[in-house]
């Protein structure tokens, strides 16, 4: 079915509250393992069905969030999502008290009841209001970051349309363009700054109403951490510190040189990687997307079969238009089992890693789209993001019909952008913690700790007020995830990791590194994080030896890559 023709009706969250109440008195009460399995499959079904009204509200909306009904109906989700949430808690409860959990293990794995001990330890009806206010707040932000007209050039642009003026060759006009996104986040920097005040006190209380020491612990529960903690995340990033900070300030320097440029550069200037201009992609959207049909076409049959039905039912929400939503996603439609892309084409490099990128996590949903229970499609976030960013480097042998003339260029920032990205992510995550271990820090104390970790991990910028807000201590705020999804942020540094793993791969044995990428994709969330490593023959990011080795193979690729020709 066509995602325009996909029917939306607001439910009847009394109905629904009745229906799940139902259902787990029925699992306590059954007398055996196959009314138990009955009762457990409707459930499943029931729950994909409320998944995917909330997600066909959530998708319009963001496609055009001045569109009134689903603003409303987004509303509606944000307040009835944190009440359904009790009943599930309470279906997880009795699953876990069920005299046949042993025979659910022996059918469907016991990730799902090591899963739902951690959920269970993230929820109270106590903080229901709590949840309510974090819903709107989170949906305030996203409304304000979609609402932004930057005045340009006599235009108007939104965020995501300023992006190719602000990698520009031009230096003026680059600078101009960095100054005017600058701008408008100083012009908003009030309500920023009230917004995660609000969301970080809000958050510490549902931590200590929960039991924890403020938030951090909560939030490690809430992005379903299931198989590492805090102490391992310390020591991914003191790796980071040790082989990746020195690997990308080298890119950098030797960008300075090739732009005629004195390092540290301010942002404008470490946005441009080339003199000549940054890797464009050649062609129009349309041009894009079929490109996108005959790598994924020629990369297996798999990949061929889903990349066409995401074609054939408008799967794909891909240019950038006033009114929407910021960023890029990749969602899952359970009743229909297919994915859904939602992106923001400007003319860069960045519109052919929304078909790589999110379309690596669309291809693992839709290879486990048959799964049971439906939470196994996905596996934890940093897990999922081992699709998307292994498959941008899996389409490398492609890169010539996405970049033609441009090719070379885009391979070396490719690997560059990887390298030089994890210690910014790594900061990002760094610096929650801070923000949560202190939740009593002023506005203008959360800049100055972002200004200080930012001379640890981004030695490259120079922090000397040339750019607005930019250049204060205040570029945080750009990131939507530090406000929506605390603590996500390093889930991509460890993904990135993994797939600069099979990037080396990729480069002695293609299809050694495909089938290892299979071996990983086709195990969906069935197994933890580091499980699908190691079933898939790889290494743990949290092993120091991976990023070393990872850092040598990608210095040996950097200092052997021709750049003859390329200013």
């Amino acid at each position: 079915m066509k995602f325009s023709e996909m029917p939306y009706e607001r439910p009847d969250l009394e109905g629904l509250k009745q229906t799940l109440a139902g259902l787990t008195d029925r699992l306590k009460a059954a007398g055996s393992y196959e009314e138990a399995r009955a009762v457990f499959l409707e459930k499943e079904e029931a729950e994909r069905h409320i998944d995917t009204l909330a997600t066909l509200a959530s998708i319009r909306n963001s496609i055009d969030t001045r569109d009134e009904f689903y603003d409303g109906e987004m509303n509606f989700w944000n307040a009835a999502m944190p009440e359904l949430e009790e009943y599930t808690k309470a279906w997880t409860a009795a699953m876990l008290a069920s005299p046949f959990r042993k025979d659910f293990e022996a059918e469907y794995g016991d990730l799902m009841f090591v899963n739902a001990e951690i959920e269970l330890k993230t929820f109270s009806p106590e903080i229901v209001p709590q949840l309510q206010k974090e819903n709107d707040l989170t949906l305030e932000h996203q409304k304000l970051i979609a609402s932004a007209k930057v005045p340009f050039e006599g235009k108007s642009y939104t965020l995501a349309q300023m992006g190719p003026f602000q990698s520009d060759a031009d230096d003026q006009r680059r600078l101009a363009a960095w100054k005017a996104v600058g701008t408008w986040y100083k012009e908003h920097q009030a309500d920023l700054d009230r917004i995660y005040d609000e969301l970080t006190h809000l958050r510490d209380e549902m931590g200590r109403k929960l039991g924890y020491d403020g938030y951090t612990q909560l939030g490690y529960y809430r992005m379903g951490r299931n198989c590492y903690g805090k102490d391992d995340v310390e020591r991914f990033r003191a790796a980071v510190r040790q082989y990746l900070v020195p690997l990308a300030d080298r890119v950098y320097r030797e960008q300075a040189r090739r732009l005629g440029k004195e390092y540290p550069m301010n942002y404008a200037d470490n946005a441009l990687m080339f003199r000549s201009g940054n890797p464009k992609p050649q062609g129009t959207a349309d041009d894009i997307l079929a490109q996108g049909k005959k790598f994924y076409d020629e990369l297996s049959p798999e990949t061929s079969e889903f990349f066409q039905t995401m074609l054939d039912n408008e799967l794909l929400d891909v240019l950038a238009t006033e009114g929407k939503a910021g960023g890029g996603y990749c969602t899952g439609i359970m009743d229909y089992k297919v994915p859904f892309i939602f992106a923001n084409f400007n003319g860069t490099q960045g519109d052919v890693e929304v078909v790589t990128h999110e379309a690596g996590h669309a291809f693992a949903c839709w290879m486990n789209r048959d799964r049971i229970p439906g939470s196994y499609v996905w596996p934890g976030m940093e897990a999922c993001e081992v699709h998307s960013m292994s498959m941008e480097f899996m389409a490398w042998p492609w890169t010539e019909g996405f970049f033609g003339p441009d090719t070379r260029k885009y391979l070396y920032s490719h690997l560059a952008g990887a390298l030089t990205f994890i210690p910014y992510g790594t900061l990002v995550d760094h610096f929650q913690h801070e923000v949560y271990a202190n939740p009593d820090m002023t506005p203008a104390q959360r800049h100055a700790v972002w200004k200080e970790l930012q001379t640890q991990y981004m030695p490259w910028v120079r922090l000397d007020g040339d750019i607005p807000f930019f250049a204060d201590g205040e570029a945080w705020q750009r990131q939507s995830h530090i406000y929506e999804a605390p603590f996500y942020y390093i889930d991509y540094c460890l993904a990135q990791t993994v797939a600069l793993e099979l990037w080396a791969l990729l480069q002695k044995d293609k299809k050694a590194a495909w089938e290892k990428y299979m071996a990983y994709t086709r195990q969906g969330g069935s197994r933890t994080f580091t499980d699908l490593l190691k079933n898939a023959g790889l290494d743990t990011p949290f092993d120091e030896k991976c990023l070393r080795e990872v850092c040598e193979t990608a210095s040996q690729w950097l200092d052997g890559f021709d750049l003859t020709g390329i200013a």
